[in-house]
């Protein structure tokens, strides 16, 4: 039998997440752990009670902008901006979680994620954002992609 590591085992998750997504873009899944039992989970789109890009289509491909660029003109969330609001609406606390998430997180959600004290960010496919790179370093936090 060739059992999954945990590491491989939340990632699958966090995988599976990922197919909730309504993105047109990039289907993102993200799953918060501590002592190996889930915390939260999330996936990118739009907020509750609003309707997602597969009906409205999408404003950022509409406006013609590259990805990485601002990312304030979407109606989605992102992952992990979902499962940090799904931990909180529920009372969870995940302070010195880890967080597996299927792609390299942004500036805007690495901000978060350093906010929400999150001790470590195990991801899966790259996503360049230099400025994300250099906060996560400086504010100590652990990080490590995951291969396939």
């Amino acid at each position: 039998m060739d059992r999954p590591t945990w590491d491989e085992y939340f990632m699958k998750i966090a995988e599976d997440v990922s197919t909730r997504s309504t993105c047109l873009r990039r289907q993102v899944g993200a799953v918060i752990v501590k002592d190996k039992m889930i915390l939260a989970t999330g996936y990118n789109g739009a907020p509750s009670r609003l309707k997602h890009c597969l009906e409205v289509g999408c404003v950022r491909e509409i406006q013609n902008i590259s990805s990485g660029e601002k990312h304030e003109l979407c109606r989605g969330l992102h992952a992990e901006q979902n499962a940090i609001i799904q931990a909180a609406l529920h009372g969870v606390k995940i302070k010195e979680a880890l967080i597996y998430t299927t792609h390299q997180p942004c500036i805007l959600c690495t901000k978060m994620l350093i906010n929400a004290s999150l001790k470590g960010i195990i991801y899966r496919d790259s996503y360049p954002d230099s400025l994300a790179e250099k906060m996560i370093e400086e504010a100590e936090i652990k990080i490590r992609q995951l291969k396939k």
